[in-house]
């Protein structure tokens, strides 16, 4: 069996921001040379998300403005957590879009469903961050 790990780095201009990350993933699966396995993609920082969904731009707008009802950013006050802090929001936003994903390996590609993508969510965004590929298989 095969194992690979990498770190994919990001730097977001924006506090919350979304970016496909499948076209990634995909050259660590080629690096990998694993045909037939698993690969998991996790956000190492907890204000941050791996999750699968649709690319459509829409659907990222409603993502963004429903995570900014639900935890809103201001004011900053109203979280314990932001004493000495302001990203207790992100946490909350990270725990609703989840940590990580699994995706099945088959034939050396990633197996989607239909318009399934791999994002990187960022709800603390503006600094360095990074999300591990892990692939296992033969």
């Amino acid at each position: 069996m095969k194992s690979y790990r990498k770190e994919l780095w990001f730097n977001t201009k924006n506090r919350l921001e979304f970016i496909n990350i499948t076209p990634q993933v995909q050259e660590c699966l080629d690096e990998s040379g694993v045909q037939e396995g698993l690969a998991l993609v996790n956000a190492m920082h907890i204000t941050a998300s791996v999750f699968i969904n649709d690319d459509e731009s829409g659907l990222h707008h409603d993502f963004a403005r429903w995570l900014e009802e639900l935890a809103p950013h201001e004011p900053v006050t109203r979280y314990r957590h932001n004493v000495g802090e302001d990203n207790a929001d992100g946490h909350l936003k990270r725990q609703v879009m989840g940590r990580e994903v699994v995706v099945a390996i088959t034939g050396g590609r990633l197996d989607f469903g239909p318009w399934e993508q791999i994002f990187y969510g960022e709800f603390d965004g503006r600094r360095r961050k990074r999300v591990l590929v892990k692939i296992i298989g033969e």
